[in-house]
């Protein structure tokens, strides 16, 4: 299985910690964000990592070549040019996989404390069109499930915005998305789309003809997108 990290946003809300650097170099207890995702893919066995960048692109290059690539097969996948948000990235990096391999994707701004080798083992015994961690609950934007883990549409509770699947999403239930999926490679070969646009999109869209399914998760999870969470999350690391 291959991997991705998805590292290149701007990095808005965590100014002024990405005025001078790509928010994937932002620093908890003394590492990268980008060190400790790169380091728990190798970890679960992943094979080839694709990273994306635009922000800051040459700073993270410069620090891959300074780690020497962490001794793994690691690839640049360069949105320097244009910003194509999470779907757009993932269609670009596509030719950049192994053929025919599922992918771990990982947002580089995250902390949690998934089981990476669960999540495939539960993906690839189901043979599944593609496989989402979420959390229970919560408010404000999520993924909408029924009762047998199957995607079924999209919901911002505070706005009353959805994007419905079909008519299962009125018996669904609300989950926050953890950041952490894996797409078949039938996934990768059923995107249509170019251009910017988010990966949330892509799965509404296939989950009208393949079922997506949810791997749960109910331990610990930060967005690590504000100053604010970046403190939280050091306080965490050092006790």
């Amino acid at each position: 299985m291959d991997g991705m990290i998805f590292a290149a946003g701007l990095g808005t809300r965590l100014k002024p910690l990405t005025d001078n650097r790509p928010k994937a170099l932002v620093e908890v207890a003394g590492k990268p964000l980008l060190e400790y995702t790169i380091k728990k893919l190798i970890d679960a066995g992943i094979a080839r990592i694709v990273v994306n960048v635009h922000h800051y692109a040459g700073q993270i290059c410069e620090f891959l070549e300074k780690k020497n690539y962490f001794g793994h097969d690691i690839v640049i996948s360069d949105e320097s040019g244009q910003l194509l948000d999470t779907g757009g990235g993932l269609q670009k990096a596509r030719p950049l996989f192994h053929r025919d391999t599922s992918v771990l994707i990982h947002n580089v701004d995250i902390y949690s404390e998934v089981d990476l080798k669960a999540l495939i083992a539960q993906h690839t015994a189901r043979q599944q069109h593609a496989t989402l961690v979420t959390a229970p609950g919560g408010s404000g934007r999520g993924l909408r499930f029924n009762d047998r883990g199957i995607l079924k549409g999209w919901e911002n509770t505070v706005t009353g915005e959805q994007k419905i699947v079909d008519e299962e999403f009125y018996d669904s239930r609300l989950y926050r998305f953890c950041g952490v999926q894996i797409v078949s490679h039938s996934f990768l070969q059923h995107i249509e789309k170019q251009g910017t646009y988010s990966i949330i999109d892509e799965y509404l869209r296939q989950a009208k003809f393949f079922p997506v399914s949810m791997f749960s998760y109910p331990g610990p999870f930060l967005d690590l997108g504000t100053p604010q969470a970046i403190e939280e999350a050091n306080r965490l690391f050092c006790n």
